[in-house]
């Protein structure tokens, strides 16, 4: 006996982010963090990361995936850079 089909992408590989759809610069090439007007510490590559995040929430849960796996990327990488500064 089956049950009703599980919501979702199929199984197997999931899908990646669309091309050109990865928030933050590209590897190899960090931006620096910087103070804004309020004196707080911002940094473009996190800030993309944070919008594309809050993007993802209008994009069907399948694009939601893609979009949080490369703000996640993104957000790795760029803690990576950090720390070896």
């Amino acid at each position: 006996m089956t049950g009703p089909a599980r919501p979702g992408p199929p199984p197997g590989a999931r899908p990646g982010p669309p091309p050109g759809a990865r928030p933050g610069p590209p590897p190899g090439a960090p931006r620096p963090a910087v103070l804004d007007d309020t004196g707080e510490v911002r940094h473009p590559a996190v800030d993309a990361a944070v919008q594309a995040m809050i993007n993802a929430a209008d994009l069907a849960p399948a694009d939601q995936i893609a979009q949080y796996e490369a703000a996640y990327e993104t957000l790795r990488e760029t803690l990576a850079t950090i720390d070896q500064a």
